[in-house]
């Protein structure tokens, strides 16, 4: 039990430090926010309603990775470099597609209530 709050411990600074030093993940935040109550009116059944928080706690996920690997990048070589370079296209591309995940998710769920008539 005690790894498991430790654990938690854990998490819960990198979420406090990721809020605080990364504008993206605020801005995340910030829709995972207003989405959790948007989710429960927009989603007409539970499993929407899962689907709709579940893509916005996936797109923080992986907006989180990214940041720590070009944290990662960042520490273990400070100079330009174009492998590292490719290393942060890649994780950033990785939080684009979670992003675009929100997006599917998002408006399948605004036109299955909208537009379905």
């Amino acid at each position: 039990m005690q790894a498991l709050w430790l654990g938690f411990l854990n998490s819960w600074r990198g979420l406090l430090h990721g809020a605080r030093t990364e504008r993206a993940v605020r801005l995340e935040l910030v829709l995972l926010t207003v989405g959790l109550p948007l989710s429960l009116v927009l989603g007409e059944t539970a499993w929407m309603r899962i689907a709709l928080v579940t893509s916005l706690l996936l797109m923080l996920s992986a907006e989180f990775l990214n940041t720590a690997i070009e944290k990662l990048c960042d520490h273990l070589h400070p100079d330009h470099h174009p492998a590292v370079g490719t290393v942060k296209d890649l994780a950033s591309a990785g939080a684009f597609f979670a992003q675009a995940i929100v997006a599917l998710i998002w408006f399948g769920a605004l036109a299955a209530r909208y537009l379905s008539n």
